[in-house]
């Protein structure tokens, strides 16, 4: 440890401090686990209070909540499995957006449910409240009513 004379109030204090991080690919969503249902159609929450990654500019923590609602076909996800695939985020260096888009698509995966919705809420951060929300019902109705791509001017 090593004593630092420096003016703590200077916003060059922190300058130069890095901090290293893992690439998306150290997301392990080999953790993820389910296991049968046969029960009546019903909504199904989770919700993850102690969610955290890495903004990949900063290097700081984000921390905020994971909700996933859903109506399982044929599958649940095991809740231990779950935190721990969530952990896997932890040292990663990923914007708040592709953190909700991963988990939707691996729980999608896993799951295949007749409905899924993954909601991220950021804790504030620059004064700025995030929150993220990917439905899959939209992803759906976004697919039937986007037209084809035409170079024409009448397009435009």
């Amino acid at each position: 440890m090593k004593t630092v004379s420096a003016d703590v109030t200077s916003t060059e204090y922190a300058e130069g401090k890095i901090f290293k991080f893992e690439s998306e690919d150290s997301i392990n969503p080999d953790f993820l686990e389910r296991f049968n249902y046969q029960g009546p159609r019903q909504w199904i929450r989770y919700s993850m209070p102690e969610f955290s990654a890495v903004c990949p500019f900063s290097g700081l923590p984000d921390y905020g909540l994971i909700v996933v609602d859903y109506v399982p076909k044929d599958w649940l996800v095991e809740l231990k499995a779950l935190k721990y695939y969530y952990l896997s985020f932890r040292n990663v260096g990923i914007f708040q957006e592709a953190v909700t888009s991963r988990i939707f698509q691996d729980l999608n995966k896993l799951l295949q449910p007749e409905v899924l919705i993954v909601r991220t809420v950021y804790n504030t951060r620059g004064g700025i409240d995030t929150t993220c929300i990917i439905r899959s019902e939209d992803q759906e109705s976004l697919r039937e009513k986007t037209p084809p791509f035409h170079t024409s001017k009448e397009n435009l």
